[in-house]
């Protein structure tokens, strides 16, 4: 008895791992194609604007633009949830207990300098996180601006057109998400540490997210560039 469990389970998040790499490679395809074509549409507007796809390794990958990096990771570990969360009170988790586990890719929102002056302090934001199952389906959680789905997986299938609006919709959260500059008295005083470390102290930061689950409806002409 033992054994079965634990072959079943065990060969079920093989198979979820399986389907949530894939829908990585996918979800990378997509940003590349989707880079290639703001870029095609932004260049002949304003040249100097820069859309980039920069490869990391293959667990994750940038998006640069507009002084916003979004950054793409895929989660090596399946994960469950209490029975309350999200999908699993649904009747389609309810019905294959293969269903109550998920591979995660989570989508996190820098400011690109950030990540180019090694500003380790800056904080990253959530933008998303999209779970994977083992029928190749998916359940979006995120921020207000996100075009999110019914929240009825059993018909949320992976496909490039749905994981092309989950990168235009984290895109258009990332420029709608404004830099704040701090109170003056917070930055009155340095110290030698922050000096020597080529630390911006008077840098702006971001006011974060509002998760929600109502859908929002947005056009990636939306985008400020």
């Amino acid at each position: 008895m033992i054994f079965e469990g634990l072959k079943q389970k065990s060969t079920a998040k093989q198979a979820i791992y399986r389907n949530t790499l894939n829908t990585f490679d996918m979800l990378r395809k997509v940003s590349q194609e989707l880079v290639v074509e703001l870029s095609r549409r932004i260049t002949p507007v304003d040249s100097t604007v820069v859309i980039e796809y920069r490869p990391v390794n293959d667990m994750e990958f940038h998006i640069r633009f507009s002084g916003d990096l979004l950054v793409f990771v895929l989660h090596s570990n399946i994960v469950t949830f209490p029975d309350d969360y999200g999908p699993m009170p649904t009747k389609y988790v309810e019905a294959d207990f293969r269903r109550r586990f998920f591979g995660h890719i989570m989508a996190y929102n820098f400011t690109a300098d950030s990540i180019k002056y090694q500003r380790m302090n800056d904080p990253g934001y959530l933008v998303g996180r999209l779970l994977i199952n083992i029928d190749n389906h998916y359940f979006l959680e995120g921020v207000q601006q996100l075009e999110l789905p019914d929240n009825d997986m059993s018909d949320n299938l992976v496909t490039p057109d749905g994981l092309k609006l989950f990168v235009e919709s984290a895109m258009i959260a990332a420029v709608n998400n404004d830099l704040i500059a701090p109170p003056l008295d917070d930055i009155q005083k340095i110290s030698v540490k922050q000096k020597l470390e080529n630390q911006q102290v008077s840098r702006a930061s971001k006011v974060g997210f509002s998760f929600s689950n109502e859908q929002r409806h947005q056009n990636i002409d939306g985008l400020a560039y």
